[in-house]
């Protein structure tokens, strides 16, 4: 009984950490929306990880999407 409420538990933490993607992927582009000063570098770096989220986001590997969409964050200084 217990395996089967830790195995419930844990999917269901993993279907709603795997809807935040969409969320993250807005918080980037809320910041991009702002223009903030990055130097080109940066702003190429973050535009291509908040594009790999979302394509990890839509091929279901959304532990590795949030790891993206973290480093584009914490360029962006969210």
């Amino acid at each position: 009984m217990k395996a089967l409420v830790t195995a419930s538990a844990l999917l269901f933490c993993s279907a709603a950490f795997a809807h935040n993607c969409p969320n993250e992927m807005k918080a980037i582009d809320a910041k991009l929306g702002t223009s903030p000063s990055l130097s080109a570098a940066d702003m190429d770096k973050v535009k291509s990880l908040r594009e790999q989220g979302e394509k990890m986001h839509k091929e279901g590997k959304h532990d590795e999407s949030m790891k993206a969409l973290g480093d584009a964050k914490k360029l962006l200084g969210l």
